[in-house]
């Protein structure tokens, strides 16, 4: 069912050869330490791969074994992968915001035969169950003063060991579900499946060895590390670490990058960032920068309908020099692509962004297709849809799946297709065709032109008395939209009407009190018929646009914002409703009482 696809590389060990060649002497992974940056190599990087991959064998790591990784980006990350790769053994990246009883599931799960981790904290942790997971011998902190086995000792004094023999077909690692529902399932995605779907992405999207990118999405996620290491990698690029989410934009402003790879949640920071930034400043700044993005905005109308205005375009090149430069400043001025994906980015922060001169490129997949599926690219770009399938890869809609008749179940066709399921044979039946497409589980229409649409969860879909199907995300989307809700969570199952429960930002709900001289009480804010009021508001304000039986009637704040630290975010960001409902149920039925 899929299209037909010549890749440039077949497996991850050709992409190694090939870039730790080509690029040498290139700079490829810089850190900030003692406030200045330093960068790693190409060359640097074959040598530290190919003696972290002797050590392994040495530990006793052959193919097909699994080494497991606990920590978030960094060169070790990257160089413990690679190491991995090439005794044909498997990775198992886990992230650092996971809880100990999560790393125990996966270690325990995929039978890691050795673990990484980043802290001596994260390192005592996994020690404290170890003996509850056989197949566990070995356990490394990147981040360690032990005399002992260290990271940088691993290998250090034997002959390197040769690359093993590493197909196509072999499985180069899992990538655990984020478990919104339930227990993580491993996905087994195969050599061929990352490096053709890295191979793919090179073909339609115009990348040069002088971009480079900051990173800060996990690589433990499959958008993060097909996107920002394999296909970065395979390029030449140069990749910079955040220092922290909250140091994402001062980053920026260092190294000077040319594109952001992010999922939405950043993506909207940015935009409140801005807005209010400019509501701050106010006066002539505030009108010319609504001027320029006001402009731009037609701009991005007439070019989706194929005109043009002389008289706009002369507007959008002088705004662009004297106004929105400025702005692209703040990110290092470089800055020309903005990559999303892992979810939904709300139109009008896409919108937002592009009008700023920085060319927003959404794109869709999951885990178990590798993970992109879809994407748009220069030349084949509508803002609001994921793109069209790239090269070898083919989407089909099952309109059976879906209450409403212009869309259905997304189903993936393509080399980017999962293995299965980890040791679930069921589970991996569940989602495979017989003609070996994966079910998504998303509800999504393709467009005359081939764009792809996503409009919602087939689970997460929910019929109201009235009979009408709501999707929940899409009405979330639309509150994250206001400069005071932070989160939010819709329901309205099976009820006569839709509710919410509201997480306020209260750093903005602050400076709003401080400007209108109200006094509030911190402690008991969430119930002030003052804020309650604003509140409705903006409810009101952003879902103005939806059918009535979208919007939403009765809402209550909370005082504590979902979290992974909580549980009620996945470290993918996505939310966890059941968690959420656990905890906050009995406020969701007092708002039908």
């Amino acid at each position: 069912m899929s299209a037909e696809f010549t890749s440039k590389f077949q497996t991850l060990i050709e992409i190694l050869e090939y870039s730790s060649e080509k690029f040498k002497d290139r700079p490829l992974f810089g850190v900030k330490r003692n406030e200045s940056w330093g960068w790693m190599s190409y060359g640097a990087f074959r040598e530290e791969v190919d003696r972290v991959r002797t050590g392994l064998a040495a530990l006793g790591v052959s193919k097909g074994d699994a080494v497991a990784i606990i920590s978030d980006n960094r060169p070790e990350w990257a160089i413990t992968a690679y190491g991995t790769y090439g005794l044909a053994a498997k990775l198992v990246p886990m992230y650092e915001a996971q809880n100990d009883e999560e790393w125990q599931y996966i270690l325990g799960d995929s039978g890691a035969k050795v673990a990484f981790v980043a802290t001596e904290d994260i390192l005592e942790r996994v020690q404290a169950f170890a003996d509850q997971l056989p197949d566990l011998e070995t356990i490394i902190a990147f981040d360690s003063d032990d005399e002992g086995l260290t990271f940088a000792g691993l290998g250090a004094d034997s002959p390197t060991m040769p690359l093993a023999d590493v197909g196509p077909d072999d499985v180069a690692g899992f990538v655990y579900t984020s478990g919104t529902t339930g227990k993580p399932k491993g996905v087994l995605l195969t050599q061929a499946n990352l490096a053709y779907n890295a191979s793919a992405i090179t073909d339609v999207f115009p990348l040069e060895p002088d971009d480079r990118t900051l990173s800060f999405l996990p690589w433990a996620h499959a958008f993060g590390q097909t996107v920002e290491l394999h296909t970065i990698y395979s390029l030449g690029m140069s990749t910079a670490f955040a220092e922290s989410t909250s140091k994402i934009v001062a980053n920026l402003g260092e190294v000077n990058p040319t594109m952001l790879v992010s999922v939405p949640r950043i993506f909207s920071r940015i935009y409140d960032g801005l807005q209010k930034h400019m509501e701050a400043e106010g006066g002539l700044t505030k009108t010319m920068f609504d001027a320029a993005v006001s402009n731009a905005y037609k701009k991005q109308k007439m070019d989706a309908e194929g005109k043009s205005s002389w008289w706009v375009d002369a507007q959008n090149k002088l705004f662009d020099k004297v106004v929105l430069s400025k702005v692209r400043a703040r990110f290092g001025g470089n800055l020309k692509y903005a990559i999303s994906g892992g979810a939904a980015i709300p139109m009008e922060v896409a919108r937002f962004i592009d009008a700023l001169g920085i060319d927003v490129y959404e794109g869709y997949g999951l885990s178990e297709t590798s993970p992109i599926a879809t994407a748009n690219w220069p030349g084949s770009r509508i803002i609001g849809s994921v793109g069209k399938p790239i090269p070898g890869v083919s989407i089909e809609i099952d309109a059976a799946t879906s209450a409403d008749e212009r869309d259905g179940e997304i189903i993936i066709y393509g080399h980017n297709v999962m293995q299965g399921y980890h040791n679930l044979p069921d589970k991996t039946a569940e989602v495979m065709t017989s003609d070996g497409g994966f079910r998504t589980g998303d509800l999504g229409r393709l467009d005359e032109k081939g764009f792809l649409y996503v409009t919602g969860r087939v689970k997460e879909q929910y019929k109201l008395a009235n009979g009408k199907y709501v999707v929940p995300t899409l009405v979330e989307d639309h509150l994250s939209l206001s400069s005071y809700i932070a989160s939010s969570m819709v329901y309205g199952d099976g009820r006569p009407y839709n509710v919410a429960l509201i997480v306020p930002d209260f750093e903005a709900i602050a400076d709003w009190a401080k400007a209108g001289e109200i006094e509030l009480d911190q402690d008991d804010l969430v119930h002030d018929p003052r804020v309650l009021e604003l509140i409705g508001s903006e409810v009101s304000k952003h879902t103005a646009s939806l059918p009535k039986y979208e919007s939403i009637r009765e809402f209550a704040l909370l005082k504590e914002d979902f979290s992974t630290d909580n549980g009620m975010l996945t470290p993918t960001l996505k939310l966890k409703r059941n968690r959420v409902w656990e905890n906050f149920g009995d406020d969701v039925e007092g708002l039908y009482s």
